[in-house]
């Protein structure tokens, strides 16, 4: 059950999807057109993102400057880019919320920009753990020896991956 509450649904039309796909585009690139779809619904609620339906699943969510997809839609639809892999010893404390650190970051993908979501996936099976904003480019990450990486805003368990509709 989702703490956070929906106030209003409304499928969205052909010229808002146009726009929110182009948008996911910029963000992830020709994978974009695994979300494509004739029916999307944007879900009204106090959560922090915005939260679209994708066929009546929670897929995608947007803030202001930006559109990627939630975790189920990275699971449905697994996607190659903007990937940070955490070793073993980090993926319960990413899964449960927790930023990325630098130490337990094993692999970081050359497409990932400042300020821009990223997916934490696991390095066993590349299960994606959280979506986060990246604090640096990744040159700058691959340099960095400490500290946080990424900025967690949706994780395993959280409202968005609770949202049942």
């Amino acid at each position: 059950m989702s703490k956070f509450t929906v106030k209003k649904r409304h499928v969205i039309r052909k010229s808002q999807i146009a726009r929110l796909l182009d948008r996911l585009a910029e963000e992830i690139g020709p994978s974009a057109e695994l979300f494509r779809s004739d029916r999307i619904e944007r879900v009204e609620t106090d959560a922090p993102v915005g939260i679209y339906l994708v066929d009546k699943k929670p897929l995608l969510m947007a803030a202001d400057t930006w559109t990627f997809p939630t975790l189920r839609g990275l699971v449905e639809h697994p996607i190659p880019e903007r990937r940070v892999v955490v070793d073993t010893g980090a993926v319960r404390f990413v899964a449960n919320g927790a930023d990325a650190m630098r130490p337990g970051i094993v692999s970081i993908s050359p497409d990932i920009r400042a300020g821009r979501p990223v997916q934490v996936v696991e390095e066993r099976h590349g299960k994606p753990l959280a979506v986060g904003i990246a604090l640096f480019d990744a040159a700058d990450m691959e340099q960095q020896e400490k500290g946080k990486s990424v900025r967690s805003i949706h994780h395993v368990g959280d409202d968005i991956w609770n949202l049942e509709i």
